[in-house]
């Protein structure tokens, strides 16, 4: 086959592509323990409430309605309507639906967005500056053109008990005229690290002076579907993109995503919509426009996904602690989102060594190099020696993986 530039590039392996052939292959197989993947928990209480507003979609009508016709590129105009709403109740943002649109969940939300602020303009040739990494591993090869991002390493505080904490490393921070957008993800995947306040501050004041946007992808984030385990201010402005999903909610399967920007914006990502796909799906949004209406999405947010993913949390790191007992294993500080970012200083061998070496055993994670794109060398020792594994398997999976991260750990410390 002859492709283009374009077809050849989206022809190479890539880390996302590694992620969701594992999560497909470890799905398929009974006996694999899938600690690598992003899948929501599935949640008895949270699955309730989905069959229940679904039986009721159902029962009037509106669920068929819903698979039988096209909504607008925009999406559905009544679910626009409802999020405008509960946002401006929330936070006074003054947004309308015209503020609104929704894609094929964020990963279509985001290859629309890097493309449509970096890359080749009539300014030159712009990139995505990442203030922070490591960064979500979706990002990495989303560019329709190489070399797409810039990136930088955190400063890291060691803190008490094993853990540490990722800052942006502001001293460093450069916006050039080639910074055509500024993105963040707050919780971070993979780290579960949560920018402050003052950092959302900061990267806006660097993003306004130098008239770029920030985006801000908040997948895991609050107010839905809230797995944020400490107090923050949602953030958004005019010159903010805000990038929402239903997945994490539970409902990865509808492939919702939900962008907040100014009107000019959300005018060119509908446009884009139309052209590429005609519309956005209608399942998720008439399903989640049931839980506005009847006041379920935030208690389900607050009282049932919160809760769990903390206390599954809180019960993993326990049990890693006991079965991995050396002080050379640091442990992000776990802020929100659904995994454990794990350091393993000194380690002998790379993390994607150490992911084969762990494949073999019948244990998925991913390996740590995946999550620092955009560096002007190869990340550095730090970023070889961290994976990713989610917790919320199963507790006996959980425990089960864990057991065989220790014993091949200890191979090579």
């Amino acid at each position: 086959m002859n492709y283009s530039d374009f077809g050849e590039r989206f022809r190479r392996r890539s880390g996302i592509t590694l992620l969701m052939e594992d999560l497909a292959d470890g799905l398929a197989r009974d006996d694999t323990i899938m600690l690598g993947g992003g899948n929501p928990a599935a949640i008895p209480a949270a699955l309730e409430i989905f069959q229940r507003s679904l039986d009721r979609l159902n029962a009037d009508g509106r669920l068929l309605q819903a698979l039988a016709n096209y909504d607008g590129p925009q999406g559905r105009q009544g679910f626009l309507e409802s999020l405008a709403d509960y946002f401006n109740e929330r936070y006074q943002w003054g947004i309308s639906w015209r503020n609104i649109t929704l894609t094929h969940g964020s990963q279509s939300a985001f290859f629309a967005l890097f493309n449509s602020f970096a890359g080749r303009s009539r300014g030159g040739r712009r990139h995505v500056l990442l203030p922070i990494t490591p960064e979500y591993i979706g990002y990495t090869d989303i560019g329709i053109e190489e070399d797409m991002f810039v990136s930088r390493e955190p400063e890291i505080e060691r803190l008490d008990q094993g853990f540490f904490k990722y800052h942006i490393d502001f001293d460093h921070l450069e916006v050039t005229p080639e910074t055509g957008l500024i993105c963040a993800s707050r919780p971070t995947n993979p780290s579960g690290n949560v920018l402050t306040d003052e950092e959302c501050r900061r990267l806006d004041q660097l993003a306004r002076s130098h008239d770029v946007p920030l985006l801000i992808d908040n997948a895991y984030g609050t107010p839905f579907p809230h797995i944020i385990f400490n107090e923050v201010t949602p953030f958004w402005n005019d010159n903010t993109i805000l990038c929402m999903s239903l997945s994490k909610l539970g409902l990865p399967g509808v492939r919702t995503g939900i962008v907040i920007a100014n009107e000019e914006v959300i005018a060119q990502m509908a446009n884009m919509t139309a052209i590429t796909s005609l519309s956005p799906g209608g399942v998720g949004p008439v399903l989640v426009d049931e839980l506005i209406r009847n006041g379920d999405l935030t208690r389900l947010s607050d009282e049932i996904i919160r809760p769990f993913y903390q206390q599954r949390c809180e019960q993993t790191l326990q049990r890693l602690r006991e079965a991995i007992d050396d002080p050379r294993l640091h442990v992000h500080l776990p802020e929100g989102a659904i995994f454990l970012w794990l350091w393993f200083e000194d380690l002998a061998i790379s993390s994607r060594e150490l992911y084969r070496e762990l494949k073999k055993e019948g244990l998925l994670v991913i390996p740590g190099e995946y999550f620092f794109p955009g560096q002007s060398v190869q990340p550095g020792s730090h970023a070889t020696q961290c994976i990713r594994m989610n917790y919320v398997r199963d507790e006996r999976e959980i425990e089960r993986g864990i057991e065989i991260l220790a014993r091949v750990i200890e191979r090579y410390w």
